[in-house]
């Protein structure tokens, strides 16, 4: 079902409620969990990344992680079916994952690693998909190399001053508690609606990451965590930039679930009225991880949103 846009802005239809799932490629072809890890210098430090998928001419597609997740906890259906049309990259922050090095504890620090990456791969001008808290580090990519971005695709994020970090470690307790208690994991929780669609949903994406046959990742630590949450939160709590959103150039898909509990929805909806090139997508009786839950539907979005003409 599509709904008009605002009536101040006369563009055709971008903002989209998705009720069904269309078809899209199988990613069977292209098995992330099967991915070895390789190893790039990055200003010094030995950052673990894996890639996949063709060279069809298409700019490299880079991936960026959510809050403590590494590649492992990258959903296989989502890596995969992206891969068809693309080169695909993801990779570990530092003191991450299989990654060297210390977290850094800012979104800007995080965005420096990025761009390093892409120097040292040498992938040249690229197309980003960032999710959570990734999708705040493809934001500030987005701010502070502009030319070096195609087309971005940032799903269930907010821009700065709206993320709402100061209810986070509440959120993640409530989480953590109801998973020791029902014995489930705390993404079935912070990912999902309690709803049947969402809890089933949960229990397929629970099943399907963290399954890497070939160099697994560690999970992350303490202090990763610890980092990663005072970027966040510093995030969070920095002015309003609509000025800086207004300047983004690039065509950028929005997406999340109409119900996000981690990153509240308003936020997705703050970056479609501010980013001038945006559309937006949100999936029904869905929460954080709508990309998940919806992946054949999404990736089949996003494979439309990447190929189109710029």
């Amino acid at each position: 079902m599509a709904c008009a846009a605002p009536a101040a802005r006369p563009e055709p239809p971008r903002v989209l409620v998705r009720a069904q799932t269309p078809e899209s490629p199988p990613g069977a072809a292209f098995r992330y969990n099967e991915t070895p890890t390789q190893y790039v210098n990055v200003a010094g430090t030995r950052i673990a990344f894996r890639t996949l998928g063709t060279e069809a001419g298409e700019p490299p597609l880079v991936l960026f992680q959510h809050f403590t997740g590494t590649m492992d906890d990258w959903d296989p259906e989502v890596v995969g079916g992206l891969a068809h049309h693309r080169r695909v990259y993801v990779f570990d922050n530092p003191g991450v994952g299989a990654s060297e090095g210390v977290t850094p504890d800012s979104i800007e620090g995080m965005a420096q690693v990025a761009l390093g990456l892409v120097d040292a791969l040498n992938l040249g001008t690229v197309d980003l998909l960032g999710f959570s808290l990734g999708g705040t580090v493809a934001q500030q990519v987005l701010f502070d190399r502009p030319s070096g971005v195609r087309k971005a695709v940032l799903a269930g994020t907010a821009p700065k001053g709206a993320f709402g970090a100061e209810q986070l470690p509440a959120v993640l307790a409530d989480a953590f508690k109801r998973a020791a208690q029902e014995r489930s994991h705390p993404k079935a929780f912070l990912f999902f609606t309690d709803t049947p669609a969402g809890r089933l949903a949960a229990n397929e994406f629970i099943g399907r990451i963290n399954k890497h046959t070939i160099d697994p990742d560690p999970p992350a630590t303490e202090a990763t965590t610890r980092a990663q949450l005072n970027a966040v939160t510093k995030w969070s709590a920095a002015p309003r930039d609509p000025a800086a959103l207004a300047a983004i150039t690039q065509p950028v898909l929005v997406v999340n679930g109409g119900h996000d509990a981690m990153v509240p929805t308003a936020g997705s909806l703050e970056l479609y009225q501010h980013i001038p090139r945006a559309q937006l997508i949100l999936y029904p009786d869905s929460g954080h991880g709508a990309l998940f839950q919806y992946h054949d539907a999404f990736v089949n979005e996003v494979d439309m949103f990447l190929r189109s003409a710029p």
